[in-house]
């Protein structure tokens, strides 16, 4: 039997294998009690979420969320782009938002970075039970595994000099690709999240930018074929702070 990969146990539990490959999961996890244990976890999760956030998807969808997405206000057919824009994946335990929003245009496409994140900075940071896919104490594992899916070597900012401790992280679904979320939380249960995907649009390295999407202050920047975007509903000046400490740290 060849060698069971991860990705493998991920679509098992997502019931994504064809029947012989399943067989062949099924007989590699009858011997390894440890990869059966992983698997039976990231199936609850995914009952769990399933439980917690289908509704969601027979609900309207907010107008701020709307004009988030889309940069207008009015117009049918924008409607139409946003709602199909934000959709639920529940695939390796992940129950994410990904923006739709195309161009060919790569200013307009790096346009869109803030608004994205912006919108899955609304999604998960008010979760209480599942504000994120990997805790914190398994950092390593959560860096490596997104590096991976990404494809590129990524870091997780370390915030608590600023006050905010590491939450832990999550895979999203992004306009062209896998996307990484990593989430804080400070004393006062405050959260931000640091939104990470590849720059397709192949943008040189910037400063920073910053934007406001719904309320929400967003600080955002190209480096060595990343795009990152730190959002939060906290003070401009110190999420400046916070931003500028994760460029030094990301780009040392």
């Amino acid at each position: 039997m060849n060698r069971i990969s991860e990705d493998d146990l991920h679509a098992y539990a997502d019931g994504l294998l064809p029947a012989g490959r399943r067989a062949e999961v099924e007989a590699w996890l009858a011997a390894h009690a440890e990869d059966a244990a992983r698997v039976q976890a990231w199936a609850a999760q995914n009952r769990s979420l399933h439980a917690a956030f289908d509704e969601v998807l027979n609900e309207p969808l907010p107008l701020q969320l709307v004009r988030a997405a889309s940069g207008q206000r009015t117009q049918t057919t924008q409607w139409y782009r946003a709602a199909a824009a934000v959709f639920i994946v529940a695939g390796v335990g992940v129950l994410g938002y990904g923006l739709g929003l195309r161009s060919a245009e790569p200013a307009a496409q790096y346009a869109t970075l803030p608004q994205a994140a912006a919108i899955a900075h609304v999604v998960y940071s008010p979760e209480v039970r599942h504000p994120v896919e990997v805790e914190a104490q398994h950092a390593d594992h959560l860096v490596a595994w997104l590096s991976k899916r990404l494809g590129h070597a990524l870091r997780a900012p370390d915030f608590t000099a600023q006050g905010f401790d590491l939450l832990g992280g999550r895979l999203l679904p992004g306009e062209t690709g896998p996307v990484a979320q990593f989430m804080y939380q400070d004393g006062l249960k405050r959260r931000i999240t640091l939104y990470v995907r590849r720059d397709a649009a192949k943008q040189a390295e910037t400063s920073f930018r910053h934007a406001r999407e719904d309320g929400i202050e967003v600080f955002y920047w190209v480096d060595h074929g990343l795009g990152y975007a730190l959002s939060g509903n906290v003070d401009k000046a110190e999420m400046g702070r916070l931003a500028d400490a994760a460029y030094h740290q990301i780009s040392p």
